[in-house]
């Protein structure tokens, strides 16, 4: 049985809600029974947004180095967005009360759109923000030619 709980007394989804499949998922994908920090990692949260110039991604990575961080293009056209976030070290005399933030690795693909160019991707990490730039190729405007008409 799980049991999720929300904490903000303002939202009108804020109760304790149980999910009676979530353990029959679990006992069906062994991956899924794992650590839950992990598995909340892995499901990273990205934004796709679109400007007249650009494709841009913005995924929060707090805590990742950019070195645990990898930005491919597969494919010709499939943006993938990879990595792991290490745990803290544990220490024999520490007490945890409580751990919520995420760890282990995370991978998302995105199909590019046909005016993507691939080969100019550009990827950044700063303050724990990854912000990965696809330009745009120019649309071509259809050239267009006059008739004369006869008669």
């Amino acid at each position: 049985m799980s049991l999720v709980r929300r904490s903000n007394v303002f939202d009108p989804f804020a109760m304790d809600l149980w999910d009676p499949f979530d353990n029959m998922f679990r006992s069906i994908v062994p991956a899924a029974s794992g650590d839950r920090d992990a598995a909340a990692f892995a499901n990273t949260r990205i934004d796709w947004k679109e400007t007249p110039e650009a494709h841009v991604f913005k995924a929060d990575l707090p805590g990742v180095k950019k070195e645990e961080v990898k930005v491919e293009v597969e494919d010709g056209n499939v943006l993938v967005i990879s990595g792991e976030r290490s745990k803290e070290k544990e220490d024999k005399n520490d007490k945890w009360h409580r751990v919520e933030r995420s760890s282990g690795k995370f991978m998302r693909r995105f199909r590019l759109p046909e005016n993507a160019k691939t080969e100019e991707v550009k990827a950044g990490l700063e303050n724990g923000v990854l912000t990965v730039t696809v330009p745009k190729a120019e649309e071509k405007k259809p050239e267009v030619k006059a008739i004369e008409i006869s008669g």
